[in-house]
């Protein structure tokens, strides 16, 4: 991994459908050198999907809600079947197990609170949880799905 790598992920970051030759005119590369140097990124599994970011607003499902979940089960049988459980939910986009007071927290996204309340009801109908708190987002001041790229070590 170089700069030239370094700079090539910062512009798929911002615009994944970049085409390879703007892409190569703004790094000092021609179009093959530039093109496989992403399909190596590609292959390395350092790129792994190229997406569109969808407005959550304009697709019904812009209340983002925050839930801590709570267990006082801690064994591998009762994980898998939780996530298992938690995976089939289109609406949570993130899930994460924690360390600290809360043992798992979910990012879920919905249309409004009823459509939450829904999802509440038929997520602790599957699986059964000690404590759920859920905080709902008034506000999104930042977003991004860009990774921080000055921690990659450059190959000298």
């Amino acid at each position: 991994m170089d700069s030239i790598d370094r700079e090539i992920l910062a512009i798929l970051q911002r615009h994944a459908a970049e085409p390879v030759a703007a892409i190569a005119k703004h790094v000092g590369l021609s179009l093959t050198p530039c093109w496989r140097r992403i399909r190596k990124l590609e292959e390395a599994g350092v790129i792994r999907n190229r997406v569109a970011l969808l407005d959550p607003v304009k697709v019904n499902a812009g209340v983002t809600v925050f839930v801590a979940v709570r267990t006082n089960q801690h064994n591998l049988e009762w994980l898998r079947a939780f996530a298992a459980a938690v995976m089939e939910f289109p609406e949570v986009v993130e899930f994460h197990r924690m360390s600290g007071e809360v043992d798992y927290v979910l990012r879920v996204v919905v249309p409004d609170i009823r459509a939450y309340d829904g999802f509440y009801k038929r997520l602790i109908e599957k699986i059964p949880l000690a404590d759920v708190s859920s905080s709902f987002a008034m506000e999104q001041i930042k977003y991004t799905t860009a990774l921080p790229l000055h921690y990659l070590e450059i190959a000298r």
